[in-house]
């Protein structure tokens, strides 16, 4: 099969790499980094081979996917315009990263924006993704498919909304985490230890995401379910309201938003 490239290992660029390593042959997948430690070490653990350079890289396979940081994109795609031919598709993973620039910096005309998030290095991930289905065949739709069915779920989207994305799932994580790590302490505050307060509140998100996508129930409509008049829970959800939870979320996204363009 045409072989699939990845441009930075990061962790998202080794996730999706490691995802593909579930339907692709490891000869058939390939990568390059700046870091020849980082190379070899990633190559000890999956057997996956990798370039020196990045023209390398992208004269040799089909798929580029690049798993690098929107900042670093013109540094990095010096010169690959050299060695991309019209079967050349760009994969490119970076928070406002337009199509136009990508195509600009690379001269490639199949080009596919995403937005993963970190839950890919467990299979878990929420991916968004834009693209011209005009330009590709369905043998190419097939392998984009696998490929990010391979790290969780995806769903296309407009690009006009790629940067909405970022801020429903691209970036969102971190504001899990920050609610699970607060929660946790909060907890331990009671008796329960670190471990103990940190496995209570990882199985009940967990629970709850399952709850919320397996019932496909609204979730103002699950956390009533949980306020039993009178009860424990009720207090606290007033607290949270008290203090403007809602209010800081919306800041955060806007904040996330406005950055977005910014890198655009």
């Amino acid at each position: 099969m045409d072989k699939i490239g990845f441009i930075g290992m990061g962790n998202m660029g080794y996730a999706l790499m490691n995802g593909c390593l579930s339907f692709f042959d490891k000869d058939d997948v390939l990568f390059f980094d700046t870091n020849a430690e980082r190379c070899e070490e990633i190559k000890s653990k999956t057997g996956v081979n990798y370039f020196s350079s990045v023209s390398e890289l992208v004269e040799s396979v089909k798929y580029v996917v690049l798993a690098i940081k929107p900042q670093v994109y013109e540094v990095a795609l010096e010169g690959v315009n050299d060695y991309v031919n019209e079967n050349t598709i760009i994969i490119s993973l970076a928070p406002g990263i337009t199509v136009d620039r990508v195509r600009e910096l690379t001269s490639a005309e199949k080009i596919i924006r995403t937005m993963p998030n970190t839950p890919a290095m467990v299979n878990a991930g929420m991916t968004g993704i834009c693209y011209d289905e005009e330009k590709f065949s369905p043998d190419e739709e097939i392998v984009i498919d696998k490929i990010f069915n391979s790290i969780g779920k995806y769903k296309k989207v407009d690009e006009d909304l790629m940067n909405a994305v970022v801020c429903a799932s691209g970036s969102s994580p971190a504001y899990v985490f920050m609610f699970m790590e607060y929660l946790a302490k909060s907890v331990e505050k009671l008796g329960l230890t670190k471990e103990e307060s940190i496995d209570f509140v990882a199985q009940t998100v967990y629970g709850s995401a399952k709850l919320l996508m397996e019932t496909g129930e609204d979730p103002k409509v699950l956390k009533e379910n949980v306020c039993s008049p009178g009860g424990t829970t009720i207090e606290g959800v007033k607290k949270l309201d008290e203090n403007e939870l809602e209010k800081a979320i919306d800041e955060a996204t806007q904040a996330c938003f406005k950055r977005c363009k910014e890198l655009q």
